[in-house]
């Protein structure tokens, strides 16, 4: 049976919860007239595929754009009714913590994270590279796109900001790169395609998430919120999810098109809560 996976890691709460370039051979023609003298045709001109920038490769990607994900870990409380209180009115508390992935979106201390990953969240906070830990609060919500913005105080933090792509021109075949924290791996990098486009996947409140991007590249717990990359390291998506049988990577991944993400970012610095 085929399952959808939301995928931050959870600890002690519910578990634990390429480049391309493409370059065209310009070849000359030689004709020769008479037996004595030879003329050189006009060689042809390049194809525009060979006019194509090189994309970059996945390390250079890596060094460049690792240092804008960052690690975000929340800590969650779960209340119930207390199957042990006999007059009604009983309430239990569970806390854990979830743990996923975020990506700095300006050096004013903007980070856009899966909403997923603070659903619930009592204390947020967010640690960037070289081990350095903040607390961040979260200052915008969508969770019918599953998508949250968090804010940290920038001064004396070496933000990296992320630049947003364009996922409307991404086909099936494009080579991706996907960062992020896998099981609390920190700065993870994986490669593979676009599986295929406009899937639909269910949000935290049930409503559908139309033209999904489909990927290969490995992704899984912790993976929530990170980085779908093009061969520019341009962010063309913030993985969300998987289908497995198995609650981990069996090679289908879902990232929220960056379109989408730039369509309410406005709304949701400014505090929109839906």
């Amino acid at each position: 049976m085929k399952r959808m996976f939301a995928i931050p890691c959870l600890a002690s709460l519910v578990g634990a919860g390429i480049a391309v370039a493409v370059i065209a051979a310009a070849g000359g023609l030689d004709n020769t007239q008479q037996s004595i003298t030879t003329v050189q045709a006009t060689p042809i001109a390049p194809s525009n595929a060979s006019q194509q920038v090189r994309g970059l490769t996945p390390h250079e990607v890596y060094v460049r754009d690792a240092p804008g994900v960052v690690f975000v870990t929340s800590t969650i409380v779960q209340r119930s009714e207390s199957p042990f209180n006999l007059f009604g009115g009983g309430e239990t508390q569970r806390r854990g913590v979830a743990t996923g992935s975020g990506i700095v979106i300006d050096r004013r201390g903007t980070i856009l994270t899966n909403w997923h990953v603070v659903e619930n969240a009592i204390k947020v906070t967010v640690s960037l590279e070289k081990g350095k830990t903040v607390n961040a609060s979260v200052v915008g919500k969508d969770p019918s796109n599953d998508l949250a913005v968090l804010r940290v105080q920038p001064d004396g933090l070496a933000l990296k900001p992320l630049t947003l792509g364009n996922s409307a021109g991404v086909q099936v075949g494009d080579p991706v790169y996907a960062i992020g924290n896998p099981f609390d791996l920190e700065r993870t990098l994986t490669t593979g395609v676009i599986s295929a486009l406009q899937r639909q996947i269910t949000a935290p409140n049930g409503f559908t998430i139309n033209n999904v991007l489909q990927t290969d590249a490995p992704i899984n717990p912790g993976n929530s919120g990170g980085a779908l990359l093009n061969t520019q390291g341009q962010v063309i998506g913030i993985n969300d999810s998987i289908e497995s049988p198995i609650a981990g990577n069996v090679g289908v991944g879902f990232a929220i098109p960056v379109n989408v993400v730039k369509q309410m970012l406005g709304s949701l610095e400014g505090g929109a809560n839906q």
